[in-house]
């Protein structure tokens, strides 16, 4: 008499991003230490994001990489400037859009939705800033940031007039650049180290009731 085929329960789908909020990178480094000064910074994570950004437990192995990363990230992203906060962070997503980082183009795509109150525009930005109905000054701005990432050798006093016809001041020109090779170096870590971004950016800012 042949054996009953036992019913099988239906497994839930896999997530793409399963696994990467707990195996954030490719190689193993044991977590130092957190000093006070950055216990208090993930701390204030926590309570402004509702979860520390990957990227700082990645760097958690050394404490002076890690003051270091956030220091310069800090005063690039979040200090006084020309630049808007929103327009930094299109950079970083432009920047990485040409370089393919899965880290950066899904936690920036999230600022950048997040920020613009468009998600539409956060697509855009990922896909092909290109396509996206930016104004001139945004458009001449990405322009030379993807320039200065894909052919920096290129780079000439006509990129930098471009620049300031479209209204950028010799100031704003340094940090267009300045932001654009921090992310250039943080995507090239994050792609030899296989960083893996929470997987809460997916999800947010995407005009849902998340």
């Amino acid at each position: 008499m042949a054996a009953k085929s036992r019913k099988t329960e239906p497994q839930p789908a896999k997530s793409a991003a399963d696994g990467d909020d707990t195996v954030i990178t490719a190689l193993e480094l044991p977590a130092a230490e957190l000093t006070p000064a950055m216990r208090s910074y993930f701390d204030k994570c926590t309570e402004k994001l509702g979860f520390v950004p990957n990227v700082l437990a990645a760097y958690a192995f050394d404490m002076a990489k890690l003051e270091a990363f956030v220091a310069m990230y800090n005063d690039l992203m979040l200090a006084p400037s020309g630049l808007s906060k929103l327009e930094r962070e299109m950079i970083a997503v432009a920047v990485s859009s040409e370089n393919s980082c899965y880290y950066c183009l899904t936690a920036h795509g999230a600022a950048v939705r997040a920020l613009s109150g468009d998600p539409v525009l956060g697509e855009l930005m990922v896909m092909n800033y290109r396509a996206a109905r930016l104004d001139p000054r945004q458009r001449a701005m990405l322009d030379f940031a993807v320039k200065l990432t894909a052919e920096p050798q290129a780079i000439e006093e006509a990129d930098r007039e471009a620049l300031r016809k479209s209204g950028f001041s010799d100031r704003d020109i340094w940090d267009i650049a300045a932001v654009t090779g921090f992310f250039n170096m943080s995507n090239r870590v994050a792609a030899a180290t296989d960083m893996r971004p929470n997987s809460v950016y997916h999800g947010q800012a995407r005009g849902n009731s998340e």
